[in-house]
């Protein structure tokens, strides 16, 4: 007698538990760049160098391995901790997949393209080759601090962005990591 009242009290259900799963995961999205953004601009103004990489599709687990695995949930304040020089765990690269920073200290591929010897500026050191060289081995997003001039440059699929400051940087990830509205 109450069966088509049970299935719309079902797919009701069903509806507000798909909405709000999507609403938490579009925050810990915008919560995780607005945590990056954050902490790119103080590590900038302080010099203090950074290397942040943002796992996409490609899976990442022998880079993740390298490092110190922390499964911790991304706050400006563990950042900041981790970048802050002669630190344990300042050297190398923090990895972020699904709003959660899995390890830090971890060691990246280097690149080898030469990209970076023929750029007029040769102010990109080791943090840059290892920001271009995960890019081009992997569809991960690499966001850098440069600890020489402070200066941020995205890596993307082998291909770098300089001295882009917080509207872009944010731009830029939010292009990459929100889920796209649908109408």
């Amino acid at each position: 007698i109450f069966a088509p009242e049970i299935r719309q009290a079902l797919e009701r259900l069903g509806r507000a538990i798909a909405i709000s799963t999507v609403d938490k995961s579009v925050r810990d999205v915008e919560s995780t760049i607005n945590a990056i953004v954050y902490s790119a601009i103080r590590l900038s103004n302080r010099k203090h160098g950074a290397l942040i990489i943002l796992k996409r599709r490609d899976v990442l687990d022998e880079y993740i391995k390298t490092g110190a695995i922390l499964d911790a949930v991304v706050t400006p304040e563990l950042l900041l901790q981790i970048f802050y020089p002669n630190t344990p765990l300042h050297d190398g690269a923090v990895i972020i997949s699904n709003s959660k920073l899995l390890a830090a200290s971890c060691v990246m591929p280097l690149s080898a393209s030469g990209v970076l010897t023929e750029s007029p500026e040769r102010q990109m050191g080791l943090r840059h080759r290892a920001a271009l060289g995960i890019s081009e081995v992997t569809d991960a997003i690499a966001v850098v601090i440069s600890e020489e001039t402070g200066s941020i440059t995205i890596a993307n699929s082998g291909k770098m962005i300089r001295r882009i400051n917080s509207k872009q940087l944010r731009s830029n990830l939010e292009a990459y990591f929100m889920p796209q509205q649908t109408s």
